[in-house]
């Protein structure tokens, strides 16, 4: 016989946070059945009620406290929470790096892995932190509003401060809204797919200021693309290149792949450890600088690099790790799927001067397999891969080369533990504790620093 939940939906009862998810949401149980709360800390005892039941959990959300955690914060909008910008905004920053921590400790754990994880680093200030903004435009009303949408729904919810986003980024998206608006450019209808708006993307570099201003527009028909640009730049006098980015797919995906630049040169330069780097509408660029520096000083420290080192860097993007680690090392190669990311990574390297850095375009597993054929045996291997980690071919293709060191910076705790398993079964051991660094305060992701050793 099908065994029930032991809740049903709209069912209100008071219970106590035992837990909180990866996903920042406070666990209670009923006969062992999950509720996932939002906005709820372990050791709190909440009123709540029941809003959705599944077979295996459900979702709750709170009614009242009873009792509030040692660690809660007072929120600063619950729009925040609702879109996920900033799901542990109610919880205290130290507290959200012990969280942190504990989220890499418990992966390792449930592997059977015994690998010690340091103190989570994180930063004095952490609100306003991201140089980069994408944001979606709506009518709304017959206004042009800039916002997010709620999470997993197309609910979308106006919003101008941001909280975690640099403050004179904010205020740009304002200015250019409504210029848009004064303008009568019309926003993007996704359901209809019509109108011109669809995102106002902005950038700007923390320690140059430089800023870039991106229109991504459904159509290549701009009207008034000229007094536009002018309106926007006399909106703005900081603002030092505005691009058009077209995209006229049915897709979620946020840029299009062609730039027509208005105004500048359709990029923006920034420094990071004391180098210089050409940032286009498309390239990849860590968005927390002030933690990049901690995390590749981090990361170069415990590579141990003497000069005399060769070494391979795979997902090289713009070339900020290479460029970055070259003087610290004999010879670097980059290798990077996306050609406009390694057409500005050998730029990166003209610009500061540097000649100890090859950069190669193609898929890492393909260029490692191409390296070992040519006896190519790297001293370190740096990794700094997407969510989804390394490809098991590439795994394969890196242990044939058997680098000394491999250096695996990572953005998915889960997927960095999978990939340890899989360099641990060919000998290699994690020789350092793991170091977690906090480059995006405010939500539950976590970067770490990880040193293989054969």
């Amino acid at each position: 016989m099908k065994k029930l939940p032991p809740v049903i939906k709209n069912q209100e009862f008071d219970t106590e946070i035992i837990d909180l998810t990866y996903q920042g949401m406070g666990v209670a149980k009923v006969d062992g059945y999950p509720l996932f709360i939002e906005n709820a800390l372990p050791g709190e005892k909440v009123s709540i009620r029941v809003m959705k039941v599944s077979k295996n959990f459900g979702f709750a959300k709170v009614l009242a406290f009873r009792n509030e955690s040692p660690d809660r914060v007072e929120t600063k909008g619950s729009a925040y929470t609702q879109t996920g910008i900033a799901p542990l905004q109610h919880l205290a920053y130290p507290a959200q790096l012990k969280f942190k921590q504990a989220q890499v400790q418990e992966l390792l754990k449930k592997a059977h892995l015994d690998i010690e994880v340091s103190d989570a680093i994180g930063m004095e200030d952490p609100f306003h932190y991201r140089n980069k903004a994408q944001v979606p435009v709506r009518e709304i009303a017959g206004e042009l509003k800039t916002g997010f949408f709620k999470k997993n729904s197309h609910d979308f919810i106006a919003i101008e401060d941001f909280l975690i986003q640099d403050e004179e980024i904010d205020k740009a998206i304002v200015a250019v809204r409504d210029v848009l608006q004064r303008f009568h450019v019309e926003a993007y209808d996704e359901r209809a797919h019509k109108g011109i708006i669809r995102h106002i993307m902005v950038r700007r570099g923390h320690y140059s200021k430089q800023m870039m201003v991106v229109l991504v527009t459904r159509s290549k028909k701009l009207p008034m693309f000229t007094e536009i640009t002018a309106a926007i730049r006399e909106a703005l006098p900081n603002v030092t290149t505005i691009v058009q980015n077209t995209n006229s797919e049915k897709t979620n995906v946020i840029l299009g792949r062609e730039n027509k630049v208005l105004f500048g040169p359709g990029y923006i330069e920034d420094q990071l450890n004391g180098l210089t780097f050409r940032i286009s509408p498309h390239s990849f660029y860590q968005i927390n600088p002030v933690q990049t520096e901690k995390l590749y000083a981090a990361a170069f420290e415990r590579a141990g690099l003497t000069g005399n080192e060769t070494v391979i860097d795979a997902y090289s993007g713009i070339g900020t790790i290479s460029l970055s680690m070259a003087k610290h090392a004999r010879q670097i190669y980059g290798v990077e799927l996306v050609s406009e990311a390694v057409k500005d990574a050998k730029e990166n390297a003209k610009i500061n001067d540097i000649d100890n850095v090859r950069f190669e375009t193609g898929m890492a597993e393909n260029w490692m397999e191409n390296w070992s054929h040519a006896n190519l045996r790297p001293d370190v291997l740096v990794v700094d891969p997407p969510r989804k980690g390394l490809e098991p071919a590439f795994i394969e293709s890196t242990l044939k080369m058997q680098p000394k060191k491999v250096v695996y910076i990572s953005c998915n705790p889960s997927t960095l533990v999978r990939d340890i398993e899989g360099f641990m079964a060919d000998g290699y051991k994690v020789t350092k504790p793991i170091l977690p660094v906090d480059q995006f305060p405010q939500t539950t992701h976590i970067e770490t620093v990880t040193i293989l050793e054969k």
